[in-house]
């Protein structure tokens, strides 16, 4: 599996994996579909439940934080919730590991 976390990112290296592990639980237990409209986006679909909305913003932009080429954008829907992931093209390859870890996470298959 590639990692996903680049080397522009400024999340300090012994608190890297612990950041991975949130994203992994979050995927693992909400993602429900993911596709990639073009390149440089990816759009994730996530089931809803209490406090899901506000762990999705919060784990969000924390990861803004340490890797400001990150654009996500959360929109939250009756039953689901959608996570757009936006990334310029030097970090396209970090889209693709983001894309390739959340389906590994989920048990589903890269569409």
């Amino acid at each position: 599996m590639t990692t996903w976390v680049p080397q522009s990112c400024t999340l300090p290296t012994a608190e890297q994996p612990l950041r991975v592990a949130e994203f992994d639980a979050l995927f693992a237990e909400r993602l429900v579909g993911s596709s990639r409209p073009d390149r440089l986006r990816l759009e994730l679909e996530l089931t809803g439940g209490d406090g899901v909305e506000e762990t999705v913003r919060d784990l969000v932009a924390r990861e803004s934080g340490c890797c400001s080429f990150f654009h996500f954008t959360v929109s939250p829907g009756p039953q689901r919730i959608r996570l757009h992931v936006e990334v310029d093209g030097a970090h396209e390859t970090v889209l693709d590991a983001l894309h390739e870890r959340a389906a590994t996470a989920a048990g589903r298959d890269v569409p």
